[in-house]
């Protein structure tokens, strides 16, 4: 299974560092996406990061503020986010599909628990 942690409460302009750890499977042989689900709004991929740690980026308010990387030692892929805006409030969860990325969550293998983050202004 998949767990993502790391949320809380951060004032605009800050940072979070969220962390989505596997149980159970390796993430080696996966490709892993953050999605975000904000209120009233539907859930959306953001940015996932390829087996080897390339990115690819889904989201246009991704770019220059958040970026993926992994540590298949640990088994965990990171999402860190900069210069949040109280629009990023919103559900991070990730989800892991074999090999490719995808942005479309029913294309995942496994699926995780969201954690929820809200930005202040």
């Amino acid at each position: 299974q998949l767990q993502a942690s790391g949320g809380g409460l951060v004032q605009a302009g800050g940072s979070l560092r969220l962390s989505c750890a596997a149980s159970g499977f390796s993430l080696d042989s996966y490709a892993i996406t953050w999605f975000r689900q904000a209120p009233g709004k539907e859930r959306e991929g953001i940015i996932c990061i390829q087996m080897r740690g390339s990115s690819v980026v889904y989201a246009g308010f991704v770019q220059g503020r958040f970026t993926v990387s992994r540590d298949n030692a640990k088994n965990t892929v990171y999402l860190q986010m900069n210069s949040l805006r109280p629009e990023d409030t919103a559900v991070y969860s990730c989800a892991a599909r074999t090999y490719i990325c995808s942005r479309d969550n029913i294309a995942m293998k496994y699926r995780g628990k969201g954690t929820q983050v809200t930005v202040s202004s």
